[in-house]
């Protein structure tokens, strides 16, 4: 069978909640994001549907095509109603418990049947199987439709090479048909956005998102229904589907790098660079499992909260436990029985790409950027392009703006206040802002640069040390040393993500805190080698304050480890708290040497640092004014090193707004 799709919007901008920020032109795979006036719009046309611009969109202004009056619709209607859910869904509701107790509110919702994509999962691989022994051609996955929609558009040639298989969704509506009629109305629940119009097989596609609020519409909980299993056909290994080598594992075979024929690439920059190595012919002749997301527990259509390795346990774990349980004679008999549906797939190329333009133009847009040779060229990624040529290429394209590009923006603001005509004292701090933004500027060269460098390597170490932790055996010493990794592992990349969070200006995460309670807890992991005195004082009533705990944790540890390093021979670091109805002040004092004043200037810059080689980055002060920056406060420093006027140390003051600004607010 021909894929025959739908072709519609399926991403769109909510343009009241979207800032300049250009994550979603970074992290979107084919650049379907067209920058007017300072909005990003979603280029339908040119978009994939991976939903990766939702996901990464800090203030909600990206959201996806909703499918529940459709379901509801059907629901109402005199049709008999299966809900197929895919395989991921362990991973999702782990919040339920048993999942019996899931496939009983979909019960009470009004599906007829409930089936698991899981066993179209089974037959598909072992076509699949099949098919690699064949060993016609090297062949790419098509079970994810946003890769497919990835080839057809933007790598054409390699139509051929997709596997003709229909995807576990696909094969699974096709049993339907064949066990219950082409009457029956079939809903696909799952983590996908691209799933809404991969097939008209399917009659609507709704993401695990939708079914909750679908739930809690109609007041279905999980104690006011009765547990139910699936319909059969019941699935075997197909539960392991929706990780990375998913695949593979269903269809037994290894990855071994002496024999294996597979490669497996996960994520927005890991599948495009397969595929790019593959069109080049740099894989002899491997064959492509893809996945557009890391993995299709963290789809779009999935719920926020929860880590990848913590869903990727709970898709293991339910997989082994339905092994356990599975009666193999019947499983295999229901294979046998739908043997003979058609479980193939055709694919057609739509182009979709824009020529490159000529170098002529490249250089001219460059040159009017104040890009005039490659010495010129940041690539510092601030506009969302990996390089300032794409860039260029995006705006002769008419999806970008040269306003986007951060240095000339800070290069036309510096024009702008020299011709300005100002009183000494304003351009001079007209001028120390421009500074402190030149400082932001080469923050996020620095962060995309190590975003790109460090990202990937510490996304392996941290999946096979989870792996590692995983298999190991409780009491095991080894185990610790690896939970070791794994918290370090992460930390190093919440450090990443920091860097670029002070880059990219994202949204502060707002909780309610009690400040008196969390200054107090970020003394807890103060490291006092040299018998320093910790005092605390707070004068304060009114204790709650709207801040980013993770964030604001950042900047405590940071000022109160200077502190104590600044004290080699003892001391007393204080920290007081004081508080007004609308600020709250919290100072850090040390009795340390104090900052030379030559100093005072250049203590927020990036890498600037006075302590030796190997002990110190230069990154932690910058990161500190950043974080207090985002939150709308303030940062001032205080510092004696002249004991003939004083007492010697160092104070940081933060003034911090209790509440959220009234722009988050309206978010």
């Amino acid at each position: 069978m021909t894929n025959t799709g739908t072709y519609k919007q399926l991403v769109f901008t909510e343009k009241d909640k979207c800032r300049v920020c250009y994550t979603c032109v970074r992290e979107c795979p084919v650049k379907a994001i067209k920058i007017t006036d300072g909005q990003a719009e979603v280029i339908h046309e040119r978009c994939i549907a991976c939903g990766n611009c939702v996901k990464v969109c800090s203030q909600g202004a990206k959201v996806f095509l909703g499918t529940t009056d459709a379901v509801y619709e059907l629901l109402n209607s005199r049709n008999k109603v299966a809900a197929i859910i895919a395989p991921s869904f362990p991973a999702e509701f782990s919040d339920l418990g048993d999942y019996m107790v899931l496939v009983g509110m979909l019960r009470r919702l009004g599906f007829d049947y409930v089936n698991e994509v899981a066993f179209g999962a089974d037959l598909v691989s072992r076509e699949y199987k099949k098919l690699l022994k064949k060993n016609e051609k090297p062949y790419i996955s098509s079970d994810c439709p946003a890769i497919v929609n990835y080839i057809r558009h933007y790598h054409t040639k390699l139509v051929e090479n997709l596997s003709p298989l229909a995807s576990p969704m696909v094969a699974t509506t096709r049993v339907l048909k064949k066990k219950l009629g082409d009457a029956v109305k079939v809903v696909f629940i799952g983590p996908c956005i691209a799933k809404k119009a991969e097939s008209n097989e399917v009659d609507v596609a709704l993401t695990f998102k939708e079914l909750r609020s679908m739930f809690e519409a109609n007041n279905i909980t999980p104690g006011s229904v009765d547990s139910s299993d699936f319909d059969p056909p019941h699935a075997g290994k197909g539960s392991i589907f929706p990780i990375s080598r998913g695949l593979l594992q269903n269809m037994g075979i290894s990855e071994d790098i002496t024999e294996g024929n597979v490669i497996v690439a996960a994520g927005r920059a890991n599948f495009r660079e397969a595929v790019n190595e593959f069109e080049n012919n740099n894989l002899n002749s491997k064959h492509l499992e893809l996945l557009c997301c890391d993995g299709c527990v963290m789809g779009p259509g999935m719920s926020s909260e929860g880590k990848k390795y913590g869903r990727r346990a709970r898709i293991t774990e339910f997989a082994r436990q339905k092994l356990e349980r599975l009666d193999e004679k019947q499983w295999q008999k229901e294979m046998d029985e739908y043997a003979d549906v058609d479980m193939s797939q055709e694919f057609e190329a739509a182009e979709r790409a824009i020529g490159t333009p000529t170098e002529e133009d490249i250089a001219e847009v460059l040159k009017s950027m104040g890009k005039s040779n490659p010495t010129d060229y940041l690539n510092c990624g601030a506009c969302g392009y990996d390089t300032c040529r794409e860039h260029a290429i995006a705006i002769i394209q008419g999806l970008a703006e040269s306003e986007m590009c951060l240095p000339l923006t800070i290069e036309r603001l510096h024009n702008s206040i020299d011709k300005l005509n100002l009183s000494s004292q304003e351009l001079a701090n007209a001028k120390l802002a421009l500074k402190q933004s030149e400082k932001l500027a080469h923050m996020g060269q620095l962060s995309a640069g190590i975003a790109h460098e460090l990202n990937n390597p510490l996304g392996v170490i941290t999946m096979y040390s989870n792996i590692l932790k995983d298999e190991s055996n409780e009491g095991d010493p080894i185990r610790e040393d690896l939970k070791l990794i794994v918290e370090q592992a992460d930390r190093c990349k919440k450090i990443v993500g920091g860097l670029l969070n002070f880059a990219r200006q994202k949204q502060v995460n707002y909780q309610e805190t009690d400040i008196v309670e969390f200054v107090q807890h970020s003394t807890d992991t103060i490291i006092n080698e040299n018998g320093i005195k910790i005092k605390f004082e707070a004068d304060i009533q009114e204790k709650r304050v709207s801040i980013d705990q993770d964030q604001m944790m950042q900047v405590l540890t940071n000022l109160e480890k200077n502190a104590v390093e600044a004290m080699e021979d003892g001391g007393t670091l204080e920290i007081k708290i004081k508080g007004t109805e609308d600020d709250v002040l919290i100072s850090i004092s040390d009795t340390g040497s104090g900052i030379s004043p030559k100093n005072m200037e250049k203590i927020f810059t990036p890498f600037f640092t006075t302590k030796q080689t190997g002990k110190g980055t230069g990154l932690g002060l910058p990161l500190v004014y950043g974080i207090v920056k985002m939150h709308k406060g303030k940062i001032d420093v205080q510092s004696n090193t002249d004991p003939e006027k004083g007492p010697t140390g160092t104070t940081f003051i933060i003034k911090l707004p209790r509440n959220k600004p009234e722009a988050e607010l309206a978010v």
